[in-house]
Order: C-alpha cells, then structure tokens, then sequence
C-alpha cells in the first residue's frame, strides 16, 4: 500500500453536531504533516477519520484506497494510530503488549513468529525501553506508558503513522528521542507523518508542512514560515508572540508577556517616602511633648479656693 493520504471535503458529525467541515490535504510519502488549532479545533478528529475510527463525509484515501473500503487488517497493516489518551490492558507486560502491534499480520489463531518478537525487541530498544519489558504497562508512569503506547504502533510497520500529541506526557529528553525516532522513520522508511502537536515550536521544527483547523475548519496551510505568522497565531490562538528564523531556516515561536499598565516607581520615591515618613514622626512627637508641657504647667498652678 503506497503512503500517500489524500482528503477531500472531509466532515465528521458528532452526535448530528458538525466538528469538522470541507477539509482539504494532501501528504505525500515519507512527509510529515502537522495538524496544528486551539483546543476543541478538530485534531484529534481529524485523525481518527483518517484511521477509519470515525464515520465520515467526504473523502479520505491512502493509496489508491479508500479507506472507509478497507477491511480492519488491512487498516491495521497500512495505518497505525496512537490516541492521546490511551487505554492500556491491567496486568500485561510491556514486552507483550508491543508485540499486539503485530496482529494485523498475523494469520487467525497465529501465535507471534521468531521474526515478530525481533520486530518488537527491536522497537523496545530503540524507545529505551528494553529494562521496561517485563513490568506491567499499567503500573508504568504517564511518560513510559506514552512510549509503550508509541512502540507498539512502531511495531505494526505500517506505511502511515498517526499520532495524537505523541510528545505530551514526556519529559525533554524523551521527547527529542521520540521525535528523532520518528523522523528517522520518515526519512529512512518513507514512512508518512500525521501529528496533532500543540507545541508550536516542535512542529516548526519537525513538520514539512502545518495545516491549521480552528472550528473545524483549516484557516491556513503550508510552511510552518508561512502558517505560523505573529499575525496567525494572535488572531487564532489569543497569544502574543515574536517568530524569527532559526539557524536551519524554520521559524522559532517565543511568547512574549503583555506589557504591564501600572508605572514604574520614580528612583526617588523612597527617599520622599522616607522624608514625608520622618516629617510625620517628628510632628507627631513635637506633639506629644507640648501636650506633656501644658500637662506640667496646669500641675504648678495653685488649686482654686474651695
């Protein structure tokens, strides 16, 4: 099955309620594809049709199939999807919960050959994951879980990766691997990318091209050069941002503060505030001591006659 996604006046209703509407694009093999918008914009969505997980008007093909044509082991062996919240098994181990991304090629009734459980170690080492085999995936960490949940998808081989906000529950480092990982997949394999990323930033990086969905709707499309202008992303994001050009050209995203409305305090307001503080203390004991004064004076005068 060769890698290329094409939609074409896509929609999906949920509940009879429109989410998404007329989406147009196209990936083609081995690029990445970041799907970029403000909460409640459509991604995940979006990628959930393109997995075949949602009933949809329009069109949606990889390859020369549709995909509302393909059967679930073909879907299985042609797409892989991580969700952004995964579901994970109780009591399995990790090791055996990876090699589930080997289903779809195998035959019915068929246990994992000597060749799947290579495919599977294989992916476990790549994700750093080896010294994980054997724990089970529930009792793992959100980020360890993420990495499971991405490795058993990895496992599947398929010619489309789909991921819903892979990097979320990830610290730094792990989250540069997995984006390395999946990079060198797509250019080594030829494997086609589809991202949902809130981070701005990382998909400039890592994406060929952005298609922005704000209500459903792609507002904008292309180069992360051209999608992610300070214009674009205050009108649709309600940010205020700075883009500038990277040493590789991409565009770097830096959120800048709003300006604060109260002014600066003058340099000498703490001497006047000094001053004015000490010119009250000394009235207030000027004060003090007249009344003491006038107390002595009524004491010497000589008592009236009775």
């Amino acid at each position: 099955m060769s890698a290329r996604v094409l939609l074409r006046g896509t929609g999906v209703d949920r509940e009879k309620i429109p989410v998404l509407r007329g989406v147009d694009a196209e990936v083609a093999p081995g690029e990445w594809l970041a799907v970029i918008g403000p909460n409640g914009a459509g991604k995940s969505t979006l990628l959930k049709a393109v997995a075949g997980l949602l009933p949809y008007h329009g069109e949606i093909s990889v390859g020369d199939r549709r995909v509302r044509d393909l059967s679930h082991r073909e879907l299985g062996r042609g797409i892989a999807y991580t969700a952004q919240s995964p579901v994970v098994p109780p009591q399995m181990p990790v090791r055996e919960y990876v090699l589930l991304g080997r289903t779809p090629h195998l035959g019915y009734l068929a246990r994992p050959s000597r060749r799947d459980r290579v495919i599977a170690e294989d992916v476990l080492r790549r994700l750093d994951l080896s010294a994980l085999a054997g724990r089970d995936v529930d009792r793992l960490s959100g980020g360890e879980r993420q990495r499971v949940v991405l490795a058993r998808a990895l496992a599947q081989q398929a010619r489309v990766l789909l991921l819903d906000e892979p990097t979320t529950a990830l610290d730094l480092g792990h989250q540069q691997q997995v984006l390395e990982i999946v990079d060198g997949l797509r250019r080594d394999d030829g494997l086609t990318v589809i991202t949902t990323l809130h981070d701005l930033g990382v998909a400039a990086q890592y994406a060929d091209r952005l298609l922005m969905l704000v209500g459903g709707r792609v507002v904008a499309a292309g180069t992360a050069a051209e999608v992610l202008t300070p214009e674009s992303i205050a009108e649709h994001y309600q940010a205020h941002v700075s883009v500038e050009p990277g040493p590789d050209g991409r565009p770097r995203v830096h959120l800048i503060r709003p300006s604060t409305t109260r002014p600066a305090p003058p340099a000498n307001a703490n001497a006047n505030e000094s001053e004015s503080e000490s010119e009250r203390r000394n009235k207030a004991a000027g004060d003090e001591s007249k009344a003491e004064d006038d107390e002595e004076v009524a004491d010497d005068r000589p008592a009236p006659p009775a």
